[in-house]
C-alpha cells in the first residue's frame, strides 16, 4: 500500500519500497511502518512481483527512529502508555523485518546513503545488500540510549559474527560502503552515479529468473543459520524432487541444451 511516507512502484516485475522522508532521512513513521508491512504482505503472494527492492528517497537509505518524535514522545505530559502496549506496538512494526526476511520472494536492500538504527536492521533483514559508494553505515542505538530493535542483533551476528557484531553495536561507530563490504555487511558496493541501474539490472534479473526455485533455496538458506547439516540434506533432498517438476526446470534443460538463455515463468 502507497503512503505519503512509502512509494511503490512495481517495474519489470521488480517491486520497488520507497521510504519517503527525504528531509528527515527517510526516518521511521507509524505511516511508512503500516504501508511497509501491508506492501510486503500484498507481494509475498503476488504472482506479478519476482523480486522486492527497499531503498530510500532522495541522499539518504533509513536513517531509523525520528529522534524529534522521541523528545516529543518523552516530553509529554500525557498518560504514557503501559509496557505491554508499546512492546505491542514494536513487535507489530518489526513485522517487516520478519516479512523481509521470511517471505519467499527475494529481497534486496539498495542502501543509497546513510543506514543507521533501525534502518541498518530493515537492510539487514534483506537477502542481499548493494551499497552506493558514499553509503555510510551504522546501529547508532548506543548514542540514543537504545538496545537495538527489528532483529539486529541476530541479522549483524550472522552476517559479521559475533565479535564484530558486539563493537559495532556497542561502539556505534559509523563505516563507509567500503569497510561494510570488507566485513561482509554489504554484497556489493557500486558507484552513486550508477547505482540506480546496476540496482534495477540485478533486481530484474532475479526477478526474471527460476522463482520458484528461489523459494525453495530462500528457505533452506535461511534454515541452514539454525538447522543441522542432516536436516538440510532432508529439506535439499525436497526442494530439489518438487523444483524438478516444475515447468521452469523442464524449459531451463531443454534452453541448455538448445544453447539459449531460458524464459522462466514461474511455474
Amino acid at each position: 500500500m502507497a503512503t505519503d511516507h512509502l512509494l511503490v512502484e512495481l517495474r519489470d516485475r521488480v517491486l520497488y519500497l520507497t521510504m519517503n522522508r527525504p528531509d528527515k532521512l527517510n526516518a521511521l513513521s507509524p505511516d511508512m511502518m503500516a504501508g511497509l508491512l501491508d506492501a510486503l504482505s500484498t507481494a509475498a503472494s503476488d504472482p506479478k512481483v519476482g523480486c522486492v527492492v527497499l531503498t530510500g528517497a532522495g541522499r539518504g537509505f533509513c536513517s531509523g527512529g525520528d529522534i524529534g518524535a522521541m523528545r516529543e514522545r518523552n516530553e509529554s505530559t500525557g498518560p504514557a502508555p503501559t509496557v505491554e502496549d508499546r512492546v505491542a506496538g514494536l513487535r507489530r512494526s518489526e513485522e517487516s523485518s520478519v516479512m523481509l526476511h521470511e517471505m519467499s520472494k527475494v529481497t534486496i536492500a539498495a542502501v543509497n546513503g546513510p543506514a543507521t538504527g533501525a534502518g541498518l536492521s530493515l537492510a539487514m533483514a534483506c537477502d542481499i545488500r548493494i551499497a552506493a559508494d558514499n553509503a555510510r553505515l551504522g546501529t547508532a542505538f548506543a548514542r540514543v540510549g537504545f538496545s537495538g530493535d527489528f532483529g539486529g542483533t541476530w541479522s549483524l551476528t550472522r552476517l559479521v559474527g559475533s565479535a564484530k557484531a558486539r563493537e559495532l553495536y556497542f561502539l556505534a561507530d559509523v563505516i563507509d560502503a567500503a569497510e561494510a563490504l570488507r566485513i561482509g555487511l554489504v554484497n556489493r558496493v557500486v558507484p552513486a552515479a550508477s547505482f540506480k541501474d546496476e540496482v534495477h539490472a540485478l533486481a530484474r534479473r532475479i526477478a526474471n529468473g527460476p522463482t520458484l526455485a528461489y523459494t525453495y533455496m530462500k528457505a533452506n538458506l535461511n534454515a541452514a543459520v539454525t538447522h543441522e547439516f542432516r536436516e538440510l540434506c532432508d529439506r535439499e533432498a525436497v526442494g530439489q524432487t518438487m523444483t524438478g517438476r516444475t515447468e521452469d526446470h523442464r524449459e531451463a534443460v531443454k534452453a541448455f541444451l538448445e544453447k539459449r538463455e531460458p524464459k522462466f515463468q514461474g511455474r
